[in-house]
Formats: structure tokens, sequence, C-alpha cells
């Protein structure tokens, strides 16, 4: 979400973004992308999404962090719309004690991205990967390899409608708010050119019954979006299809597969629980990262954002995330 594609993509949603990149004798040390968020007349704010991006040399990433919130600011003083604040989700796995100023964000909001996940080492050989999952995952990947099902990946047209059917029967099922169909279509007619995206489907008596949707960056591949029908249980479909989407992932050179998204083992009443339980039957390791933090620059704006938040969750009277998973 530091990336170009990343902002062409939100573009697609009415979202604006700039970005900050600073230098050293002509390579770049450390930066952000940044979305621009209106959500009132002449009310924005802007959002970092896993950023801003630090060198890894501590001695100099206070001084880079400084150096792009002063950057950040800079164009906010230019900006025609009041900032009200800043949001940032770094993927750090820890605060460092050189960000200060930032505070929790003051209400449930839609502008967040998961802080804890679940990521499998494709590292290892494929033995490996299979002892390190819960004997339940492992079996009930034989299962679905017994009864024959199979993978396959199908970005075409055709398949982003399968791939939809299933995502909203699933989202209508476990009671989520599905997303709308073109923030797949667009999201995959922009990666499909660069083999950046799949859309892996389990098949099992020529029906499609499991589905996910895997996004390519660097040496991670990301289990963004999926869903399975209730149709053929007893197959274990989404068990092969996680599997093969790991060794499909390893193939391409990629180091992780990112289940992006788990429920804190400490919190038992958190709506991913059972979502969760299914992905940590495949192993991995369990990775928390940096809460949301939101930096205010407007107090009278950031409580404009807060209300105009809390309307909206009311209005939604609670609806659920919109996280859609095998489960």
């Amino acid at each position: 979400m530091q990336s170009s594609w990343w902002a062409d993509f939100r573009i697609t949603a009415g979202f604006g973004h700039f970005g900050v990149a600073l230098k050293d004798h002509g390579a770049i040390v450390g930066g952000a992308l940044v979305l621009r968020c209106s959500y009132a007349p002449r009310r924005c704010f802007y959002y970092i999404q896993d950023g801003p991006v630090l060198p890894d040399d501590e001695s100099i990433r206070g001084k880079v962090f400084e150096a792009v919130l002063d950057a950040i600011d800079e164009r906010r003083r230019s900006d025609e719309e009041t900032v009200s604040h800043l949001r940032i989700e770094p993927r750090w796995p820890n605060q460092p004690a050189f960000v200060g100023g930032f505070q929790a964000p003051a209400c449930p909001d839609r502008y967040r991205e998961p802080r804890h996940t679940l990521c499998v080492d494709l590292g290892q050989p494929e033995e490996t990967i299979l002892a390190r999952m819960k004997p339940k995952g492992r079996y009930n990947i034989r299962v679905a390899q017994r009864h024959g099902v199979s993978v396959i990946d199908d970005t075409s047209a055709q398949g982003v409608c399968d791939f939809l059917r299933i995502y909203r029967q699933t989202a209508r099922r476990q009671g989520l708010n599905a997303k709308p169909p073109d923030y797949f279509r667009n999201l995959v007619s922009l990666l499909s050119p660069q083999q950046q995206v799949s859309i892996l489907f389990a098949e099992y008596g020529g029906r499609r019954l499991a589905t996910a949707l895997i996004v390519y960056f660097g040496r991670r591949a990301t289990y963004f979006f999926g869903g399975s029908l209730v149709e053929d249980r007893q197959v274990m479909a989404p068990y092969t299809l996680h599997f093969e989407a790991m060794r499909h992932a390893k193939a391409r050179g990629c180091a992780w597969y990112d289940f992006w998204g788990v429920a804190p083992s400490d919190q038992p009443d958190h709506p991913w629980q059972r979502i969760s339980e299914f992905k940590r039957k495949f192993g991995g390791v369990e990775v928390a990262l940096t809460p949301t933090l939101d930096y205010v620059y407007d107090r009278e704006g950031y409580a404009e954002y807060v209300a105009c938040q809390r309307n909206r969750e009311a209005r939604s009277a609670g609806a659920p995330t919109t996280r859609v998973s095998i489960a």
C-alpha cells in the first residue's frame, strides 16, 4: 500500500494522493505515499497505509521520520481544504520512541487496515511448511487431495464474475457488507497486466467451491479477499486452495504468504475469531504491528470527523467489518 499502483487503484475510488520521498545522493532513504480522504465539505484527512517507510539504520530513522512529517505538514498548509489529522499505519513491530504527539483514533471508523496478521514462511521446503501446520490443517489438505479437488488461476472476466458470486454469497452468510464489484474489477484490471494478482479457485465435480484473490508485491504474497460455498464442505476445498496458493507464491519467489488479518489471540470476542481459527491451522508466524495512530492538526476539524464517523456507524447499526475470508 506504499506503491504507485496502489495509489492508481485508490484513484478509482475517489481518493487523492501525493508522495514524499527523501533521498541521499540519489537513493531513496524513506518516505510515504499519502492518501487524501475527504469526509465533509472542505474537510479531509491524510492517510498513510503501511507507512511511512523508514531506513533500517537506527541512527537516522528518527530524523527521516521527522523530515517526512515536516514535508506532509508543508503540503497541508497549502491544501485548499482543512486537514483535520494525519493517520499512519506503519509496518513496524513496535512504536519507536521518536514517534510523539500521536494518539489512538477517537472512534471506530472504516479507515483502518489489520494490525495483527499471520505470515507463513515460504523459504522452507514444502515438507517443512506442512510440518509446521496444525495437525487438522494437514489432515484437511490431504482430505481435499483424496477427493481430487483441483486449484486453477483465472483472472479472466469469467473468473472475476465467479469470484464475485462466491464472495457475495460468503458475505451474506457471514452477515458482512461486501465491497462493490468495481472494487475488484478495477484491482484485477490494474494488476493483471503486471502479473501481480491471482484469482485462485478450488474446483470439485466441475464446480468452483472456494476462491482467493492473492496480490503479489516484492517477496510477499497477500491473501486479500476470498470466500467459499456451503456445498460439498466435506471435501475441504478451502484448505487445498490455500496450500496451493502458498506453493504458487513460493514458485514465484515469494518469501512470505500473508493471511492479512487475524484476531489477537487474547480477544476471544473479536469478530474475526472464527476466520482466524481457520487461518491458524496453516501455522505461520503471528505479527503484531504498531496500532493505528492519529496526529491531530485541527481540533475542531477532528471533532467534526469523529462526529461524521459516529453518525455513519449509527446508520449502519453496527454492521460488521467488510473483511470476507474463507471459514
